[in-house]
């Protein structure tokens, strides 16, 4: 974390909360993150609204599998692009695979919520 701006900081306290597997197995939890308008391109290569990121994660994340618990986050930055819009860029390990993450999050009258997210793969080697 290397901006002290407090709309970065809550971008990336949100960004951290979407990780952890207590939150992405809570559809109310999640929800609470994610905006009306979220939509995603993961690192799989399948594109991801709202609703079917609401419906997947929930079921396929088990909050006591050692394995759901171990994202790991490294060079994560932020910059705030206008009063209500934070970028966020990080990457993650889960499970050996490495990805690099691009968010967007805006200020609501609910909070900062998740925008839009991108991950793409990456070989631990190449980087």
């Amino acid at each position: 974390m290397t901006d002290h701006d407090p709309a970065v900081q809550a971008a990336i306290a949100g960004e951290l909360r979407l990780l952890d597997p207590e939150v992405r197995s809570s559809p109310e939890l999640l929800g609470a993150l994610l905006h009306p308008d979220f939509h995603e391109f993961g690192s799989s290569g399948r594109r991801w609204d709202r609703a079917s990121t609401l419906a997947r994660l929930p079921v396929d994340t088990d909050p006591s599998d050692p394995e759901d618990r171990y994202v790991v986050t490294s060079e994560i930055r932020g910059v705030r692009l206008a009063a209500d819009v934070v970028h966020l860029t990080f990457d993650t390990e889960y499970c050996g695979r490495h990805a690099h993450r691009s968010s967007l999050w805006r200020r609501t009258a609910d909070g900062w919520q998740m925008y839009f997210h991108q991950g793409t793969p990456f070989s631990a080697e190449g980087a």
